[in-house]
Formats: structure tokens, C-alpha cells, sequence
């Protein structure tokens, strides 16, 4: 019994390796084998790779959002092709006249159409200020800059906020209008209509059909 035991712990120790001592005396020491950290080595180079791959991704998509011409040539390269989150400019004799950022994006092929989802449009005034937009949906023509909004729009100035359900902008003209009812308010006071046209050049707001609502006494047109 005391045999086996001695058989079973000797069984049981860890692997050694024999390394002889100088000045040849024979002699051995008995080490304790230790394995090549491989699998460890392995996972390393793994992260590694997979990180360089985000950080390339993170690096062309940035490349893409600040180049808007490149971004519009990605779109165009496939047919159909979706991608997330945007950012679009339009630049008239070096000056920037709207920005564009959007949730997704979708090109539209031989269309020369980008349909777009939850975007939002800065639009730039000589004068320094600016006129935003919001929609829940819209459609960006590449070949005119004309866009075309849906959904719950807003349109907002230093002076007022304009409410409708679909609203357009034309990009030669700089004009922005819309065909369906619309509210108003803000500081010329609380109007509805069943169509606006809106001047970003002049900053001249034009309200047609069925006009009502409270105009305030300071309201300037």
C-alpha cells in the first residue's frame, strides 16, 4: 500500500526538465517545467488585429463625413446601398449655404436620390444667422441639392417656429415652401395657413390660403 502511494504521488508531480550545474560536477537540478504561454500569446494578437480593424473603420468613416463628396460617391458606387448616420454639405463660390446630418441614408439608383431618416439641415444666412430644419423623413436630390421633407417639420428661426407635415427647399433659389396647412408661432404671434413660402436670402415669410390666427402688434414679415 505505502508502495503505491509513493508510485501514485510521483505520478502526480509536474513535469521537470534536468539542467547540470557548472564546473561539471555532475550534479542535477530538478525544475519545475513551465509550458509556452501560446494560447495567451494568441489572444494578444487577435485583439490586436480586431482593434486595428475598428480603428481603420472609425478612421474611412470620419474621412467620409468630412469629405461630402466622397460620401456621395460611396452612395453612388452601389446600387441601393444603405448606410448610417451622414453628414452633407453644399457650398455655393466657397461659401457654405446648408449642412445636412442624418440617422441613415439610402441611395436610390439611377434615381440620383438619397432618401434620408431623422435628419436635421442648418441653413447658413449672409448675415450670420441661421434657419434649422428637422423632418422625420426626406429626399435629397444629389444632382440639384433640392431637398423634400415629411414627418412632423419644423422650421425655426431667432423669431419663430413653423409647423407642418411637408415642406420643400429649392437650392438655386434658396427657397423654402410648403403646399399643406402650416402653424406659426413665435414673435409675430400665432398664425395657421393652408401654404407658406419662405426667402432665406431675404428672410421674407409669405403665408397664402385661409389665413387666421393672433398677430402680434410688432410682428415684422
Amino acid at each position: 500500500m505505502i508502495f503505491l502511494a509513493t508510485k501514485l504521488k510521483r505520478a502526480l508531480r509536474p513535469p521537470t526538465q534536468v539542467c547540470n550545474l557548472k564546473d561539471g560536477l555532475g550534479l542535477r537540478l530538478l525544475m519545475p517545467y513551465k509550458k509556452p504561454k501560446t494560447i495567451k500569446l494568441f489572444l494578444i494578437i487577435v485583439m490586436l488585429i480586431g482593434l486595428s480593424v475598428i480603428v481603420a473603420i472609425f478612421i474611412g468613416y470620419r474621412h467620409l463625413a468630412d469629405t461630402p463628396e466622397m460620401l456621395m460617391e460611396s452612395l453612388k458606387d452601389g446600387a441601393n446601398m444603405s448606410i448610417g448616420e451622414i453628414h452633407q454639405t453644399a457650398t455655393r463660390d466657397g461659401k457654405k449655404e446648408w449642412s445636412l446630418d442624418a440617422r441613415s441614408a439610402r441611395y436610390l439608383e439611377n434615381q440620383n436620390q438619397v432618401l434620408l431618416k431623422e435628419l436635421s439641415v442648418t441653413f447658413f444666412r449672409d448675415n450670420g444667422q441661421e434657419v434649422y430644419l428637422t423632418a422625420d423623413e426626406g429626399i435629397l436630390d444629389t444632382g440639384s441639392n433640392d431637398i423634400e421633407v415629411s414627418g412632423h417639420v419644423v422650421l425655426r428661426n431667432e423669431n419663430y417656429t413653423l409647423k407642418t407635415e411637408n415642406l420643400n427647399y429649392r437650392h438655386q433659389q434658396r427657397f423654402i415652401f410648403s403646399e399643406v396647412p402650416v402653424k406659426i408661432f413665435g414673435n409675430l404671434g400665432e398664425l395657421a395657413a393652408e401654404s407658406v413660402a419662405f426667402d432665406i436670402n431675404t428672410n421674407r415669410l409669405e403665408m397664402k390660403g385661409n389665413v387666421e390666427g393672433t398677430l402680434s402688434p410688432n410682428a415684422a414679415l
